[in-house]
């Protein structure tokens, strides 16, 4: 019945969606507000019900989708299949199990209650924030702004959608196995992909924003946003390491490179673009380099663009000039580059480039490590290789969103894994529980009990005392200061009662 009810009022004011103020922006219509109003009226159950039978659609429509994405992308079928499809059909069965748990009303209890609100009872609602602006970006179409949406929806809220750039055709395949599946067209509008559409869905009447996308970018954004006072979360770019500990098996870390290098043209924001090689003997060095340059010389080639190829030609030749080793040179299909002898000052090893580039930065102690991960403005995640133990030891003093040990990129498609980074490379998660829980925000309600009016009476010296008498009572440190706040307290209450 609720679903019948959006639909009818989006069919009412249909021919007045949208329209364009004075400065040509965006006004957001009051159709999608009374729709996404009543979508958040909704029991979660009968929204995740939508989302279910938009994940049994999306499972029949793999041909489609890998049709979809844009030509620049540099992958196979079973590469969309694999980076795009199962991680979004994972996520959106992620929340049709845990959605109604993680967003359920939490009751707060007495335990912690300050002793005079001993009749009051309050609890937390997770609610949406209405309408969410969701910015793609164009490297993943399809499994980054999707889990974002099916969260948005799933939390209760109506979803703009502005594709990265060549993201429009998946994105509206995205959209149809939705609406197919129940959602009102007017909960989720896809725009298209240009730089016009962001400008004017920023600038419409939208709750939060969800970017992705570089951090030269989210700054724009960032500017808009500050301006209306709009929360947001940013998943900027990364340029990442890869810690490689004495202990590492050098077959796996180059393997695991490789990958990251050759997945999606190396147009992955979690790409390895810096090695830190600690604590190596020269044999040992020379042994990771030649398997690296073997490795690199049989992958496949991506291809970068006129501005990508200049600003990587511009980085290799300054890295040159202060001694670095280029191991590889830059053509139209490009294959990844080895630099080696490189510092954690160059430009190269702090640049957010999407371009198969690896930077090999030497290190002789954990210390150095750190200092080279906080030299680069970037900390999304980072991989660290070499025993469990020793690994987890170097983990924890990561200053980075996520750690991946013995591993590179793979894990985090892993539904339940938050995402997100940190310094330039964004704040806020998506994905996760706590994904989930930023297309929310939180709301107390907080019922009084007591029928006592003694609390909303003006103070006096009695009440200086008696206040006093709980802080000591309450907050002190040795049993004997307790119990003598809690007879000042007493005293104080009872001079009180006589009044």
């Amino acid at each position: 019945m609720l679903i019948s009810a959006i639909r009818e009022e989006a069919a009412a004011s249909k021919s007045s969606r949208t329209d364009k103020n004075a400065e040509g922006s965006v006004i957001e219509s009051t159709s999608r507000h009374d729709a996404q109003l009543t979508w958040a009226k909704l029991p979660i159950q009968k929204r995740l019900e939508v989302l279910q039978h938009a994940r049994f659609a999306m499972s029949r429509m793999t041909d489609a989708f890998s049709e979809a994405i844009p030509s620049h992308l540099c992958r196979t079928p079973a590469d969309t299949r694999v980076a795009e499809i199962l991680p979004l059909l994972a996520a959106c069965r992620f929340l049709e199990q845990r959605a109604a748990k993680i967003l359920k009303i939490r009751p707060l209890g007495s335990r912690g209650r300050i002793f005079f609100l001993a009749r009051c009872i309050s609890e937390v609602q997770r609610v949406p924030h209405g309408v969410v602006l969701i910015l793609g970006p164009a490297n993943y179409p399809l499994f980054l702004p999707g889990v974002q949406t099916l969260q948005a929806l799933a939390a209760g809220n109506a979803v703009v959608l502005k594709p990265g750039h060549g993201g429009g055709p998946i994105a509206k395949l995205f959209a149809e196995a939705l609406y197919a599946a129940g959602l009102p067209r007017s909960l989720l509008e896809v725009m298209d992909d240009s730089i016009e559409a962001a400008e004017d869905a920023l600038r419409s009447s939208v709750d939060k924003v969800i970017f992705t996308g570089s951090a030269q970018t989210a700054r724009t954004v960032l500017r808009v946003c500050a301006e209306k006072i709009i929360p947001c979360v940013i998943e900027a770019s990364g340029c990442d390491a890869v810690v490689v500990l004495p202990s590492a098996d050098l077959k796996r870390v180059v393997r695991a490179i490789t990958f990251g290098m050759r997945l999606n043209g190396s147009a992955t924001c979690m790409a390895p673009r810096r090695l830190l090689l600690l604590g190596a003997s020269e044999d040992r060095k020379k042994m990771l380099v030649g398997m690296l340059s073997t490795a690199f010389y049989e992958c496949g080639p991506a291809y970068l663009s006129e501005t990508l190829r200049a600003n990587l030609d511009e980085m290799l030749h300054e890295a040159e000039r202060f001694g670095a080793r280029v191991h590889g040179s830059i053509s139209e299909e490009q294959r990844p580059i080895l630099v080696t002898e490189v510092k954690p000052g160059m430009r190269l090893a702090q640049a957010d480039l999407f371009a198969p580039v690896l930077s090999v930065i030497d290190v002789s102690s954990e210390a150095e490590v750190l200092a080279a991960q906080e030299a680069c403005p970037f900390a999304l995640t980072a991989s660290v290789f070499g025993d469990e133990v020793e690994a987890k030891r170097m983990a924890s003093a990561l200053n980075v969103g996520n750690v991946l040990i013995n591993d590179i990129i793979v894990s985090t498609v892993d539904p339940r894994i938050p995402f997100g980074g940190r310094k330039e490379s964004g704040y806020g998660a998506t994905r996760g529980t706590e994904g989930l829980l930023e297309m929310t925000v939180a709301k107390v309600v907080s019922v009084q009990r007591s029928k006592s009016v003694r609390s909303y009476e003006g103070t006096g010296d009695q009440h200086r005392e008696l206040f006093d008498g709980v802080i000591l009572a309450s907050h002190s440190q040795t049993l004997r200061q307790r119990g003598q706040g809690f007879a000042r307290a007493l005293r104080a209450a009872m001079r009180l009662r006589q009044k």
